[in-house]
């Protein structure tokens, strides 16, 4: 992606700033490096690259760089792999990230008149406070349920008349099964769907969009770059429209690091350009996608990005294959009769390496055997290696309120 003279300036001014905070991040991070000396935009790529490992070195709020009177609130990831990340906001952080989340609503043809049921968390978690933010910016009608209790869920949709839904593909899958099991859609008047927080699949995307009967639009985000809504698809499904006046994205080789052209898919980074609690510069977020060259026909001019395909950090190994979860679901999704839900185990019996692989069937049952063993087969032919598979009827795989662990490594 070329970087415009106007946002050269900006990260340059930024990074000599932030060199400049004494103990802060980018003070031990550039401090080899003459900033002074950065004048294209070759000279920045050689930048080294932020990964959160750097940002749970700086626990608690050691990549702060305001003075502590400026900070306002702090989000925080989940930590389930360690120390926890604290990301802290000043008010125009905190405006900001409204202001961009409502964009998201716009883009998404979602107006004032629009009632927005929000069901991911609040909290540390930037999730939910971040679509509420957004609605009240826009006008719209917020109705903060936060996860769980779909009795209550369900009761809202109909009294309150929701016309948008807001929440994580696994979530949203559970309330359109009960929906359809309960055969209350008629009495709905749910129009759209905002779903972010994990990755999907298009066989689950399908089930969602044909189940509630409504116009489905990934937003993406990160805690660390201010939360869900830097980015939405529009009407015309071409890739999400992330905001460039905010932050500057490349996309890398994630092996080499090497900055690829637009068009190739690779690892996304960020560098922010108006954050103020936590500016990043060259942030590794590790998701798997690729900058789409050319006008979409909405008309947006926001550089748009692919769907987030995977993450570099998710690959696997099983008998010396290395594989990622978005492999195992082409698979899946080339195959007839098989549904959106499946979940990979992988154990270590008798000194060797065993994987299954469960997946829901919306086939009759004694067509189950045939298709696990074409799964098998094309699973082989495709990663190279063969795992058990196992077929369900739909439902029977576990459903969850918030994001779905899909590989159980029972190895670890």
């Amino acid at each position: 992606m070329k970087m415009t003279e106007k946002t050269f300036d900006i990260i340059k001014k930024q990074a000599i700033r932030l060199a400049a905070i004494e103990n802060g991040l980018y003070s031990k991070k550039f401090k080899d490096i003459s900033l002074e000396d950065m004048n294209t935009q070759e000279d920045f790529e050689k930048l080294p690259f932020t990964d959160k490992s750097d940002l749970r070195d700086c626990y608690p709020l050691g990549i702060s760089a305001v003075p502590e009177e400026e900070i306002v609130r702090i989000h925080s990831s989940s930590g389930t792999t360690g120390t926890p990340v604290i990301i802290p906001y000043t008010k125009k952080d905190v405006d900001d990230w409204a202001e961009m989340f409502k964009r998201c609503y716009e883009i998404a043809g979602i107006t004032n008149k629009d009632r927005i049921q929000i069901t991911p968390g609040y909290g540390l978690w930037t999730a939910g406070i971040g679509f509420q933010a957004g609605a009240e910016k826009l006008g719209a009608m917020a109705i903060p349920m936060g996860p769980g209790n779909t009795e209550k869920q369900l009761q809202f949709m109909m009294d309150m008349g929701t016309t948008v839904l807001c929440a994580t593909s696994s979530y949203a899958l559970l309330l359109a099964e009960e929906i359809s099991r309960r055969g209350i859609r008629d009495k709905l008047r749910l129009k759209k769907g905002v779903i972010g927080s994990e990755r999907w699949g298009e066989k689950m995307r399908s089930r969602i969009k044909n189940e509630l009967g409504i116009e489905i639009y990934d937003i993406y985000g990160l805690t660390e770059i201010y939360g869900p809504g830097i980015g939405v698809s529009c009407q015309y499904d071409t890739g999400m429209h992330c905001f460039d006046d905010y932050m500057y994205l490349e996309i890398i080789d994630p092996k080499t690091g090497r900055v690829l052209p637009d068009g190739e898919e690779g690892e996304l980074v960020i560098t922010t350009l108006q954050k103020e609690g936590a500016p990043l510069i060259r942030f590794r977020t590790h998701d798997i996608t690729r900058i789409i060259p050319g006008d979409c026909p909405c008309g947006c001019k926001y550089t748009r990005i692919g769907i987030i395909t995977g993450r570099s950090d998710d690959l696997f190994k099983v008998k010396g294959v290395n594989m990622f979860p978005a492999q195992v679901e082409e698979v899946l999704q080339k195959i007839d009769g098989i549904s959106s839900e499946y979940r990979i185990e992988i154990d270590h019996i008798d000194g060797r390496d065993h994987m299954t692989v469960m997946f829901e069937c919306n086939a009759q049952s004694d067509t189950y055997e045939a298709i696990e063993n074409e799964f098998k087969k094309r699973f082989k032919a495709k990663i190279g290696m063969t795992p058990d598979a196992k077929a369900y009827a739909v439902g029977a795989l576990p459903r969850s309120e918030k994001k779905t662990k899909r590989v159980i490594d029972n190895r670890q």
